[in-house]
């Protein structure tokens, strides 16, 4: 390393690490090879007119590259990941283990049942589990992740509806929704509507009434809704779907708040899909594993997807066709579901028991009641409290600052805090949304608050300047994120 060295990328121990392809060369080489005598190939025309490109490194260099990479990761075990309507819990290392086992770990989806009857029954013991859970009598296990229980839960919704003679052409949704229930809906075939929120947070519950009509086919609700607020008025909406021949899907992406407490089957649902990997701690972010099993009421049973486990004289048997089948959406994945969630998701329940579920549920909620007491000293919260597992505020302590919501989540970075959920859900200004989960700690609870009271109190006092210029410590400078969005570069070629 030459030059200024306070110019130098590098900080500290943190090193800058470029790609493998700026790295080496492909006149590089890690291993020595002798030379082949001479002989004949079979290539012919088919032999390379240039070299392949690819870059030659040694494999200390290699090995240095990928564990810096993965220094750079940051994840639920390098801190507090208050990221709201993502439930980013610990991982209890009781269910890695579990899942590691090697007759889990090694078992292949196309082998004898007979020789898989641990897994057989272990799918059929969490379904178990769920369904007591949410108090549904169905359920289908093999979705993938949240967005595909809600593909799933649709399909079925359109199927059963079509089989009465009664095909619906709109489906409604709140003006919180997550962004996957428009999607969904619409890759269905549906027409989307949006429900606004009252005063209060809820949905609009006389907006809905007014909506709901022989054309509408489905009520896409979450609760607690990313506003972090229960709907208080959920029996009435479920009354009013029903009367008027719709049905009722709910998002169990914050499932995390009701675990133990409520059954959404007694709540009037139709179909709910389940975040294992939020409520049910399994590893997630950066694209997965996931998994999303869609519980059901009996109505919608005879349509969902298989496979069906069915208890026979000689054990547990996966069953993919016959008379089950008969009015089923079909298969939406090759294999069974993800079974490596499933492990561990079984494991999180046995653990803690329903009587720990249910605490876990409180502790979820009170972590984000006490954030909400002591923020709104110096921060605005849209509607009044108490909330339920996640605590929403709006851009309104910044008003004539200068700052805005994004300046504060790029300053937080300067603190060693992750920011926030940021300018979700869409109809609250510079919204900031926080989920603490039942995880994390007194001490590391105030440890933000009084980052929050930092960084207030410095837009408060018009130095916007160092907001706009943050991160300042992180390996990278802001970036310009709406180019980043249009104009994606997403493959690296050399320079000319």
């Amino acid at each position: 390393m030459t030059g200024d060295i306070s110019s130098h990328p590098n900080k500290g121990l943190q090193i800058e690490e470029p790609l493998l392809s700026e790295l080496g060369s492909p006149d590089m080489c890690g291993v020595d090879f002798p030379t082949p005598p001479p002989h004949r190939d079979r290539l012919g025309d088919l032999r390379r007119d240039t070299p392949i490109g690819l870059p030659g490194l040694s494999e200390p260099r290699i090995i240095r590259h990928f564990t810096r990479l993965s220094q750079k990761n940051y994840g639920i075990d390098s801190g507090f990941y208050l990221l709201g309507s993502c439930t980013m819990k610990h991982n209890p290392r009781l269910n890695e283990k579990l899942a590691r086992l090697s007759g889990f770990a090694g078992l292949h989806p196309l082998q004898p049942v007979s020789t898989a009857q641990g897994a057989l029954q272990l799918f059929d013991t969490l379904a178990d589990w769920l369904k007591t859970l949410t108090g549904m009598p169905a359920i289908a296990m093999s979705p993938a992740a949240g967005a595909h229980g809600e593909l799933c839960g649709t399909m079925m919704i359109r199927a059963a509806l079509e089989a009465r003679g009664d095909a619906r052409k709109v489906v409604l949704v709140p003006d919180s929704a997550h962004g996957t229930n428009p999607a969904t809906a619409s890759m269905c075939g549906y027409s989307v509507e949006a429900i606004p929120s009252d005063g209060r947070g809820r949905v609009d519950l006389a907006a809905l009434k007014t909506r709901l009509g022989d054309d509408v086919a489905a009520f896409m609700l979450t609760n607690p809704s990313t506003c972090g607020l229960f709907e208080d008025e959920i029996l009435e909406q479920a009354q009013s779907i029903h009367d008027a021949g719709a049905l009722f899907y709910c998002d169990g992406a914050n499932f995390n708040a009701l675990v133990g407490r409520v059954r959404p089957g007694d709540l009037g649902i139709d179909c709910m899909h389940l975040n294992l990997h939020k409520t049910f701690s399994t590893p997630h972010g950066g694209g997965g594993p996931g998994s999303g099993p869609l519980v059901m009421a009996e109505e919608l049973a005879p349509f969902a997807p298989p496979p069906w486990i069915v208890h026979g004289a000689e054990g547990l048997d996966l069953v993919d066709g016959g008379e089950m089948a008969a009015r089923s959406i079909g298969r939406l994945k090759a294999f069974h579901g993800q079974f490596g969630v499933f492990v561990r998701a079984l494991a999180f329940c046995l653990s803690h028991g329903r009587d720990g579920l249910k605490q876990l549920s409180e502790d979820a909620v009170l972590s984000a009641n006490y954030l909400l007491a002591r923020l709104s000293a110096f921060m605005t919260a849209p509607y009044p409290g108490p909330c339920m597992h996640e605590v929403l505020f709006d851009d309104g302590f910044l008003k004539c600052s200068g700052v805005t919501t994004l300046d504060i989540a790029k300053r937080l970075l300067d603190l060693g805090i992750h920011p926030m959920t940021i300018y979700f859900p869409l109809h609250v200004s510079g919204a900031l949304l926080i989920e603490p989960t039942e995880s994390e700690t007194l001490e590391s609870l105030d440890q933000f608050v009084e980052a929050m009271r930092q960084l207030t109190g410095e837009a408060a006092s018009g130095d916007a300047a160092k907001f706009h210029e943050a991160p300042i410590q992180a390996p990278r400078r802001r970036f310009d994120e709406t180019n980043a969005a249009r104009y994606p570069v997403l493959r690296w070629r050399p320079a000319d």
